[in-house]
């Protein structure tokens, strides 16, 4: 494990900079990375697409279609169901429209929970809490702990924001484990 300390800029220029000046402080451009950090929810971890196997808002929607279709459902059910009995003797299209009244049930229960994960009944959402990363290019440097302020300073003078540390590994000149959707670990006097 190696320490890492990095900051986030807002253009190649910028970063590229930062390097350069990294590197005439006596770091060696084998410990300098430079990359480009995606918006939150565009990292591709999935083939389908988003860094989430799903949304966390939306966990409680099943429980929501579950008691919408068994409470507002019901009550949907029966009004479209006497509904249907004034308009035709039909025991078919009765039972259809019992039918549609607790589908309207089962969809106004499930959207009226959808996205209200991290409030309800007080269950605690950690990714509704954690800290985001932000996008643009980052400058990540490989360093010593004898010198871990020296290279948060030069990135923070260079234009760096939310300069972090991290232990991680390095291989092959450049922050191999780096995950964009931990939260970053700011330096305290320069986050």
């Amino acid at each position: 494990m190696s320490l890492i300390i990095a900051a986030r800029f807002e253009g190649f220029d910028a970063a590229k900079e930062a390097a350069q000046r990294l590197a005439v402080s006596g770091f060696p451009e084998w410990d300098i990375n430079t990359f480009y950090v995606n918006p939150p929810g565009v990292h591709g971890r999935y083939a389908w697409g988003g860094d989430r196997r799903s949304d966390a808002d939306a966990g409680p929607a099943e429980r929501g279609a579950y008691l919408g279709a068994g409470a507002v459902g019901a009550v949907f059910a029966v009004l479209a169901g006497f509904v249907m009995s004034e308009i035709s003797e039909s025991t078919a299209l009765m039972l259809a429209a019992a039918g549609v009244g607790a589908y309207l049930g089962s969809l106004f229960g499930a959207l009226w929970v959808t996205g209200h994960g991290s409030k309800q009944h007080g269950h605690f959402n950690p990714d509704a809490h954690a800290e985001v990363r932000q996008a643009g290019v980052m400058v990540a440097v490989r360093t010593r702990p004898q010198r871990e302020m020296l290279a948060c300073r030069i990135l923070r003078d260079a234009g760096g924001a939310d300069v972090e540390h991290a232990n991680g590994h390095w291989r092959n000149n450049r922050w191999e484990d780096f995950d964009p959707l931990s939260p970053p670990q700011r330096e305290p006097e320069f986050g």
